[in-house]
């Protein structure tokens, strides 16, 4: 049994002498190699992902004015910036809108900072003897804030579901607009090409691995928001709807607009369409046999979201899905993806590259995620208007 470590894949991307190849790939490989073929012909897997992760954000800090103030209230083009850290520094979320341009948020907020755009930035204070200063409005720009950095907590989904409306009237989602009796449906997620689907355990991917970052290096810091292991998943071990995710971190100053770009969805709000890739070594003939997996071997839920609770109509393979059209309650339904194949193509085969040219390395995660976890549910204590 052929097994390698970190170390040992480390010191061949090093030479110049390690065998990268994207998970499309792979799993074309896959259909004619053995698991045990592929670890002793393939170093390093790249996986990679382009698409709308609302829990998104950059922290910026834009220094000290001259009287400083202690920044109570901020805007950064009208779009509300969270004030509840230091003095002048801030959280800006991809889906704080301006309430006077609400198709404008922070989600462009962050790519026109990145695309080196002036932007106007206003702030008040209550004025106090170390920060006497009560208002300030001026310009910033990537060159003039001390740090501007993304800090994302919930991104790269693993698996999600597929949105269908039964009901009979038009309705508007984060997955898009739906129209009436089922006659359309929309996914996302990059099928084989997804991270997280080719370390379904997350054997390799944990606190402290190195990933590709819209474009510059980033980091994986912590387990994403809603991180669920409790999940079905189907005979090969893939959940079958959306599970586990990550929380990330990168320089946002070195990070490049053709993989982060704001969006905004009619009738929802704004949006952060992210790049995120992820080299996954072949440690073993199990890993090997988890990053072949196909389109047509990964499941996803189908759900209404047109009805009260959201319930499952069914289940169907990422093949069909890109076929364009998927039978729901036995009705043929026309498919539309959300997030960028094309992209993530793009983000594989450029981290595959920087491997081969040794400009990237693998990490052993300091700290693997947890085994076992599920998500509590918000439960309402008084109805609207109640004293």
């Amino acid at each position: 049994m052929t097994v390698k470590s970190y170390e040992e894949i480390n010191e061949k991307i090093r030479a110049g002498k390690a065998v990268v190849l994207t998970a499309g790939e792979v799993a074309e490989m896959g259909r004619t190699a053995s698991p045990e073929e592929i670890v002793k012909k393939v170093d390093v897997v790249t996986t990679a992902t382009f698409g709308a992760m609302c829990s998104s954000g950059a922290i910026i800090n834009f220094g000290h004015a001259d009287p400083p103030i202690r920044m109570e209230k901020i805007r950064i083009n009208g779009v509300p910036a969270y004030e509840g850290l230091a003095a002048v520094d801030t959280y800006v979320g991809a889906t704080a809108c301006n309430p006077d341009k609400p198709e404008y948020g922070g989600a462009h907020v962050i790519q026109e900072l990145l695309e080196g755009k002036t932007l106007e930035l206003e702030a008040w204070g209550k004025g106090t003897d170390c920060y006497p200063r009560k208002f300030i409005k001026t310009t910033i720009s990537k060159e003039t804030v001390n740090e501007a950095y993304l800090f994302n907590p919930r991104n790269a989904y693993q698996n999600y579901n597929v949105a269908v409306n039964s009901t009979k009237r038009l309705i508007h989602t984060y997955m898009g607009t739906l129209l009436p009796n089922l006659r359309n449906a929309t996914y996302s997620t990059s099928g084989e090409l997804s991270p997280l689907l080719n370390d379904p355990d997350m054997r390799t991917i944990g606190i402290g691995t190195r990933i590709f970052l819209c474009g510059a290096q980033g980091f994986v810091v912590w387990p994403g928001t809603q991180y669920n292991t409790a999940k079905p998943v189907n005979s090969l071990g893939v959940p079958v709807s959306n599970a586990r995710t990550l929380a990330v971190i990168g320089n946002l100053k070195e990070m490049s607009p053709e993989f982060l770009r704001a969006a905004y969805i009619d009738k929802y709000g704004t949006t952060l369409f992210v790049g995120i890739g992820i080299p996954i070594p072949v440690l073993d003939e199990d890993m090997a046999r988890r990053l072949s997996i196909r389109d047509d071997q990964i499941e996803t839920s189908v759900l209404d979201y047109g009805s009260p609770g959201t319930p499952k109509l069914g289940q169907v393979t990422y093949a069909m899905l890109r076929s364009g059209f998927i039978t729901v309650d036995g009705k043929k339904v026309r498919t539309a993806p959300v997030a960028s194949l094309a992209k993530a193509r793009e983000i594989a085969a450029l981290l595959k590259n920087w491997l081969l040219a040794g400009q990237f390395e693998l990490t052993r995660p300091v700290e693997m995620f947890p085994v076992h976890a599920t998500l509590q549910s918000l439960k309402e204590t008084e109805k609207e208007g109640k004293p």
